[in-house]
């Protein structure tokens, strides 16, 4: 990210973190915004006092010196929002319910109905189970959705956040705990990688998901996927490792697919 963002674009990135030089030294300056905060550092480090300026006429800009600016990108801590991707009025909590920011209400008190049990516990379906590309099997998180709906009806369950969004360069991180008919059941850390800033928003989408596929590890649902021996008959007796061409780049390698399915552009069998 290397041009200007006007106020729009702040909003939506939050309080945007920058490196630049003033009068010969490098500074750190913190854009701020009524949202959310997360750090870049620009690909190229120097950017001109024309832009530095424009940045302060059009934002609301502190700047410190920072000692720390030659130190390797992947050294980096995370920096952590201080008010995360949703509004503060979430943190307002009725006077007959939790503050599952924080409450540990209802963990391990009693188990579940035999019949939710079962619900959870079911075994998967085979069509349900997918494969990526490099081997790994996986249930799409809206077929957890489903069995927690299935289990608990919809609104029966819930994921709060637990603690602020971390936003890297490269990744989104959140800790949500998964409340089932008014108790904590389990706390999971989700993460989504992103490529591209516009995409931050996706992303968090993407890590709560993955919250909850942790979430539901503790409950039983789709454990096949961690047995090493489910994994390795499923795999032989429903998918296939094929060599395939990339059609731009002529590069082959081989891949995994279920043995129904066919590969899609830009890769065809060979």
């Amino acid at each position: 990210m290397q041009t200007m963002l006007g106020k729009p674009a702040l909003q939506y990135f939050g309080k945007l973190s920058r490196y630049l030089y003033k009068n010969g030294e490098p500074i750190n300056i913190w854009v701020y915004s009524r949202n959310s905060s997360f750090s870049v550092i620009p690909k190229n480090g120097l950017l001109s006092p024309k832009i530095t300026q424009r940045f302060y006429q059009n934002s609301s800009i502190q700047y410190q010196k920072d000692k720390n600016i030659y130190e390797p990108k992947e050294n980096l801590e995370e920096k952590e929002l201080s008010e995360g991707f949703l509004d503060e009025s979430r943190l307002e909590i009725p006077e007959a319910g939790h503050n599952w920011e924080k409450s540990f209400f209802g963990l391990s008190s009693q188990p579940f109905s035999k019949e939710i049990c079962d619900l959870l516990t079911a075994p998967l379906e085979v069509d349900d189970i997918e494969i990526k590309p490099d081997g790994i099997l996986y249930l799409p998180e809206i077929k957890y959705r489903r069995i927690l709906n299935k289990a608990f009806g919809p609104g029966g369950w819930g994921l709060a956040p637990r603690g602020n969004t971390n936003v890297t360069s490269k990744s989104v991180s959140r800790e949500y705990a998964l409340v089932c008919h008014g108790r904590l059941v389990s706390v999971a850390r989700g993460e989504q990688t992103y490529f591209d800033p516009e995409g931050i928003a996706t992303a968090s989408e993407g890590c709560k998901s993955n919250a909850l596929m942790r979430c539901c590890k503790d409950l039983g649902v789709a454990s096949e996927l961690w047995d090493p021996r489910y994994i390795r008959v499923f795999k032989r007796e429903n998918c296939v490792e094929v060599f395939v061409e990339n059609v731009l780049t002529k590069k082959r390698r081989k891949l995994w697919r279920r043995k129904e399915d066919k590969f899609s552009y830009p890769y065809k069998e060979v």
